[in-house]
């Protein structure tokens, strides 16, 4: 299958301090060439018009047609700078860039309007920029206001509307007019909760007419919700293209060396003492496989594997659970008479105690877990533990079945449990 977006070592160079050129007078022109040669000895001596970044080095990847790809990374890690040079507002400083079909962006708030013009006006213009006819944007005129919401003010000059009005209709503009490619950056950013999701299930329309989105965010569950694969930009570059929980899983990484499995081969060089060993501590999911990307519907465990050295101890497990502002979600141990009371004592040989994290629990975001084997014999004494040596992050798809339902914004907390809820009419006489 041919790509429908192929990008081939894109690079964009900007120089600090540097305005870009606009249309001067004779005179203008006269002054700066009187100026051009203190200019040219003041770069000689590093002024700051002379140092350059790149704000996108070496880019490459391929889009089929009909894929939903999502571009995700920190503040000026090059997302915004990308989809501007793919929609032919920035020129690359070098590579290619091919695109074949139509291509409608939504980049900014009122990116294609005209300030002065009117929102109906507006309409029928960037209907013409994508090469459709009037009559073609007729057909889509009415679609196009009431998913708007414009409707009482869509013959007002666009310049009086409202970020979210303004954001509403260009949005609309952008996803009704058929292009074949949509790249849409931040949509989400502004408007509230039903406005999102219209915004979302309008793109997953749009996907499932076989045209191709990219789609810049920094809301994840909306990433993940929409997009099966994920593009991870990093200073510039793409650092990582793949799956979209595996990549916005090291998107969300703290920099703590996230790992879902941390193993300890020789005893010797283990956590713990003469009586316990630390073996390995892993986090898997609800299919058993160990994995630090997970549904937030699915149950998770946390596996405690140790070495009994010496007998005659009652052993239990303990873990604690933080998110990634180093706040205690909640911690757990296994001081529970059914497990301690019936441990054999002469035990000695590797052991695994496992906690299940029910679904459901968790809210979105990136957790660490520090683990414990303790004593039980007057009082607690710890023989082993490690702190924050195994993590994961949880994702919610938004399909309406988890602890949100059908609201997309974010959610307070570091847990975020699924609880039962009734309405009801009184009962009579209370």
């Amino acid at each position: 299958m041919k790509p429908i977006i192929k990008v081939e070592n894109l690079a964009k160079q900007y120089r600090i301090g540097m305005r870009e050129a606009a249309y001067g007078t004779l005179r203008e022109a006269i002054v700066d060439l009187a100026w051009a040669p203190l200019r040219r000895l003041r770069n000689r001596n590093g002024n700051a018009a002379n140092h350059t970044i790149w704000a996108l080095k070496d880019v490459s990847f391929e889009v089929d047609p009909g894929e939903v790809v999502g571009i995700i990374g920190r503040n000026g890690a090059g997302k915004s700078t990308l989809l501007k040079v793919l929609s032919r507002i920035t020129e690359p400083t070098r590579g290619v860039v091919e695109l074949y079909g139509r291509v409608a962006s939504l980049l900014e708030v009122g990116t294609g309007f005209h300030s002065e013009l009117t929102g109906r006006e507006n309409i029928f213009l960037n209907g013409a920029i994508l090469g459709m006819k009037k009559a073609e944007t007729e057909r889509k005129f009415d679609e196009i206001v009431a998913f708007s919401e414009v409707e009482k003010f869509i013959d007002t000059p666009v310049k009086r509307y409202s970020t979210g009005m303004y954001l509403r209709l260009a949005f609309a503009v952008a996803a009704h007019l058929e292009p074949e490619i949509l790249i849409v950056d931040e949509v989400l950013a502004v408007g509230d909760a039903n406005f999102q999701r219209k915004c979302l299930d309008k793109m997953e329309n749009v996907a499932q007419q076989g045209r191709t989105v990219l789609f810049v965010s920094h809301n994840m569950p909306a990433i993940v919700r929409l997009c099966p694969r994920v593009i991870l930009m990093k200073d510039g570059s793409v650092a990582m293209d793949g799956n979209s929980r595996k990549v916005a899983a090291a998107y969300l990484d703290t920099g703590l060396e996230m790992t879902a499995r941390r193993e300890w081969p020789i005893v010797e060089e283990a956590p713990g003492d003469d009586t316990v060993r630390l073996r390995a501590v892993r986090v898997r999911g609800g299919d058993g496989r160990v994995t630090d990307a997970l549904d937030v519907r699915e149950r998770i465990s946390v596996e405690i594997e140790y070495d009994v050295l010496r007998p005659g101890k009652r052993l239990s497990g303990g873990l604690i659970v933080n998110n990634d502002e180093g706040v205690c979600a909640f911690s757990s141990a296994d001081f529970y008479p059914e497990s301690i009371d019936n441990q054999d004592t002469s035990f000695t040989g590797r052991r695994v105690t496992s906690c299940e994290i029910p679904s459901n629990l968790m809210t979105e975001g990136t957790f660490t877990v520090s683990v414990a084997v303790y004593a039980i014999f007057e009082g607690v004494h710890t023989h082993a533990q490690t702190v924050d040596i195994v993590g994961f992050t949880v994702f919610d798809p938004i399909e309406g079945d988890s602890a949100r339902g059908i609201y997309t914004g974010p959610v307070a907390g570091v847990v975020h449990p699924r609880l039962a809820w009734t309405t009801a009419p009184p009962v009579s006489g209370e």
